[in-house]
């Protein structure tokens, strides 16, 4: 088959992609190694910045977002036995919403298969051919039969075990900046009504923790935890004792329990890789860069890449010129390098590092004093948080 761009992965970076070519007349196709179900059953959370909400809203595929998603105007950070309200709205004139990135999946599914787009589960043995010549190729295997698709341009939006970045010609110059943590993210799913109208961001010496709201009848609670530990180490009288320990004060606030029905550790790392192009391929989303996701920046740095090559592509396809698609890469890094930064100060802020020393851990505790007590540190932060698309 034949297509202006083939794209790599169905996950938010792929499928948004795909989405906003073809509210331009351009075409393409996803090929995906998982199935449908697999990539829409896989929960995980989800923040977006106020630039990725206008996006989702003004491509038409935002209706389920606005109606089930969590409009936040703050969030809240404890520390010292206190919380503290940062006002993003009031600050920036921006919110955020709380919509899991498996709902963001299942909105673009749904919207590429009613306007017929091409969408291929299940394939395996992705191979990319002449990506430095102007007729690149992907071959795969699709329902046990081998499988080719002829484009202009391949997207490699995989993630970071995918096939693509390593596919980059010019590997000997490629350049990979990266920051392994000392700690992971123990997260569960809780049947229970919300336990704070906002997320709450909770330092403590027993290690960090964090509130959030998936709907009004499910909470989804972390707490920082040895990435190398096992699930099955933590009893559920276990886990609500931790969470106890390190979110409440004296203030008679209290984390509602419930039925907890999904476990699980995620490890944390700050990746880069660039560059972000070679020829006739592109990487973007988690192939090209990670975040922890103490952030909330993951899937926001897949959409901004997403809305710089539609319109690079738009700008190819309509007016012939290509200056958008040369500089996809230096563009791409400016938002991504701030990201990453803001990503790793708020790690860094928040988390209990093992070896800091009783200076480190003072200065942790003297700079969020300063945000909260400073509407200039405040607002940097909120700026930050609600992003800048």
């Amino acid at each position: 088959m034949h297509t202006q761009v083939a794209i790599i992965g169905a996950g938010p970076a792929g499928l948004l992609l795909s989405h906003l070519l073809h509210l331009q007349g351009i075409e393409s196709v996803v090929i995906e190694s998982r199935s449908r179900d697999d990539i829409e059953a896989t929960i995980r959370a989800g923040v977006l910045e106020q630039g990725t909400m206008d996006i989702l809203n003004e491509s038409g595929v935002g209706e389920r977002m606005r109606t089930i998603g969590a409009l936040h105007h703050g969030v809240e950070l404890s520390f010292d036995g206190k919380r503290h309200r940062i006002d993003l709205t009031e600050l920036t004139g921006k919110a955020i919403t709380v919509y899991p990135q498996h709902e963001v999946i299942k909105d673009l599914v749904a919207a590429r298969l009613a306007a017929q787009g091409q969408i291929l589960f299940e394939v395996s043995g992705v191979a990319l051919h002449g990506v430095e010549t102007d007729k690149p190729s992907v071959t795969f295997i699709h329902r046990g039969e081998e499988a080719r698709i002829d484009a202009d341009f391949i997207i490699g939006a995989d993630g970071y075990h995918g096939v693509s970045r390593a596919s980059m010609p010019g590997q000997e110059q490629r350049r990979d900046f990266q920051r392994i943590y000392p700690f992971g993210w123990f997260g569960i799913l809780v049947e229970s009504s919300p336990s704070s109208d906002e997320l709450i961001y909770a330092q403590h010496d027993r290690g960090f923790a964090l509130v959030s709201t998936r709907s009004p009848t499910v909470q989804r609670l972390y707490f920082q935890c040895d990435p190398k530990d096992h699930v099955d180490n933590w009893s559920d009288d276990r886990i609500w004792s931790e969470l106890h320990a390190r979110l409440e004060n004296n203030d008679g606030w209290k984390v509602n329990e419930g039925r907890i029905f999904q476990k699980g550790i995620i490890a944390m790392r700050s990746f880069v890789s660039t560059p972000m192009q070679a020829g006739r391929l592109f990487l973007a989303g988690d192939s090209a860069h990670i975040v922890p996701p103490t952030g909330a920046k993951g899937m926001n740095l897949a959409v901004g890449d997403v809305k710089l090559l539609a319109r690079g592509f738009e700008q190819f396809y309509k007016q012939g010129r290509d200056a958008l698609l040369a500089g996809y890469t230096d563009d791409a890094l400016r938002r991504i390098w701030r990201a990453e930064y803001f990503s790793w100060t708020m790690t860094r802020l928040l988390h209990t590092f093992a070896d800091a020393t009783p200076f480190e851990r003072e200065m942790q505790r003297a700079e969020l004093a300063n945000i909260v007590s400073s509407r200039a540190m405040a607002t940097a932060l909120a700026e930050n948080y609600v992003g800048d698309f």
